[in-house]
């Protein structure tokens, strides 16, 4: 995606670029109903709507998909921007154009979630927004459950509904070039049946392991415990006992 040159028939390498003056000039020209100085300032930040879209270059979408949305972002920022609160105009465009692509992200996921609670959640955030603004400072979900007269449940079970899913193999912090994921740090409190090990043949293997390797394998597919709880446990940091938990299992199969 991020090498990718043409998009929906355009070819990035030579969107143009306007310079401030020339917006000025465009946006005078758009309010006046000029329909060809919208469609010369719409082509004129493209690039704008390419850089925003790398940051969802791992979702599995399709570039062309996104880049459409987030053309839509981009015409609605244009309609929508008031050149008298002197503000850049990508300063107001790059959050519609995220809005728009995540909106897009939302209503296209494959947990889907009923029209009905995307309303509440949707009515939830702006709630949330109103609050903020009012009183400088986030809102509790209580507050915006009595904004909303609605049970706090049913805002909670709403907002929830439309986060994003994340993947166990997302990598949340490196360490010497040794990632750590998501999946290291949840812990397991069901499948804990220490008969696993005879089910596959792996007693010859567990037991060439040294005594520490032993302990945190124990800690961590039997005891179901989480790697930061094996590190604070045997007073070791998270990073080593992933180092060593990898190395145990490398050393297993190698004895398998």
């Amino acid at each position: 995606m991020v090498n990718k040159v043409e998009i929906c028939g355009v070819n990035t390498s030579k969107l143009p670029v306007l310079s401030n003056e020339e917006k000025d000039k465009l946006f005078k020209r758009i309010h006046q109903g000029d329909d060809s100085a919208r469609d010369e300032f719409i082509n004129g930040n493209l690039r704008l709507v390419l850089s925003v879209i790398q940051r969802f270059n791992n979702r599995g979408e399709h570039v062309d998909d996104l880049f459409q949305v987030g053309c839509i972002g981009l015409i609605k920022a244009i309609d929508n921007f008031d050149t008298s609160h002197g503000v850049k105009f990508s300063t107001y465009a790059v959050p519609m154009i995220i809005g728009e692509i995540r909106r897009y992200l939302r209503d296209n996921n494959s947990i889907r979630v009923s029209r009905s609670l995307r309303d509440i959640a949707y009515k939830a955030l702006q709630a949330k927004e109103k609050l903020t603004n009012k009183n400088s400072k986030e809102p509790t979900i209580g507050e915006i459950a009595k904004e909303l007269e609605m049970e706090k449940e049913d805002v909670v079970f709403a907002l929830d509904a439309i986060q994003d899913p994340i993947s166990l193999f997302e990598s949340v912090y490196h360490d010497g070039g040794d990632a750590i994921y998501v999946m290291d740090q949840v812990s397991d409190e069901k499948n804990t049946d220490e008969n696993w090990l005879e089910n596959i043949a792996l007693n010859e293997a567990i037991r060439r392991l040294n005594d520490r390797e032993k302990l945190i394998l124990n800690m961590r597919f039997f005891q179901g415990r989480t790697q930061m709880e094996v590190a604070d446990e045997i007073g070791i940091s998270q990073a080593q006992v992933s180092r060593l938990e990898k190395t145990a299992l490398m050393h297993m199969r190698k004895y398998i």
